[in-house]
């Protein structure tokens, strides 16, 4: 009986374990265990083009505007690929709020930004205001299925990169599905835009934000190896 009991013990601390790497993951470690990868930051948006992205607050909670202004944050690392002078700008976000209350604004692209590979973490780079509103990604899986990861509270002065890590799917149809052996090919994950949740008690006044450089850590294994002669199920 002891012995019984000792492996219903010894099993139930291994699922624990793998129940918890799967979703309480360091997005600073996503893939380092894993030898069949090759992980990529990629840029996404660098908030170049006036008119790129839209916000919207409800008419009733307050009033929204955005424009690109000359900037960028000095702690923010370029990419090997970034060449000097295309990447000077960020974008503001400005909110006018009528009263306090559980307000809700977003900032979307114009376009999905669909993001090749399987994408293992998000990253963008915010001016915050040291106000406790909750910022989260908007997402749309392989299925078509809208998402929201959590990024960070804006608690914060100054530029700060936050960073999420996209959950993998478990059997490759519950959750966010980012490919699919019988639907073809084609960009698995894309990337909408993002929400801020106000903290009821700090949304009065006007509230200003600021974005850029919008990343995405992603695994290219699959198209880094795939056969020169070899056909694409994409059409």
């Amino acid at each position: 009986m002891k012995k019984i009991i000792a492996l219903l013990l010894t099993a139930f601390t291994v699922f624990a374990v793998s129940a918890q790497s799967v979703y309480d993951q360091n997005p600073e470690t996503v893939g380092a265990d894993s030898a069949m990868m090759s992980l990529r930051e990629i840029s996404i948006d660098k908030f170049e083009r006036e008119g790129s992205w839209y916000v919207h607050i409800s008419s009733d909670d307050g009033v929204i505007t955005s424009r690109l202004f000359d900037g960028s944050p000095a702690m923010k690392e370029p990419l090997p690929e970034d060449s000097e002078g295309d990447d000077t700008q960020v974008l503001g976000v400005r909110v006018d709020f009528f009263r306090r209350g559980l307000d809700t604004f977003t900032i979307t692209s114009g376009r999905p930004l669909p993001v090749e590979g399987t994408v293992k973490t998000i990253s963008l780079w915010v001016c915050g205001r040291n106000q406790d509103h909750e910022m989260y990604v908007m997402v749309q899986d392989y299925f078509g299925r809208n998402y929201e990861l959590y990024m960070g509270s804006l608690g914060f002065s100054g530029w700060k990169k936050l960073t999420c890590v996209v959950p993998p799917s478990l059997d490759g149809e519950h959750g966010i599905v980012q490919s699919s052996a019988y639907y073809g090919d084609k960009p698995g994950l894309k990337i909408l835009g993002f929400k801020i949740d106000c903290n009821p008690m700090q949304a009065r006044g006007s509230y200003y934000v600021y974005l850029d450089d919008l990343r995405a850590v992603t695994d290219l294994y699959d198209m880094e190896n795939h056969d020169e002669d070899d056909m694409l199920d994409d059409w």
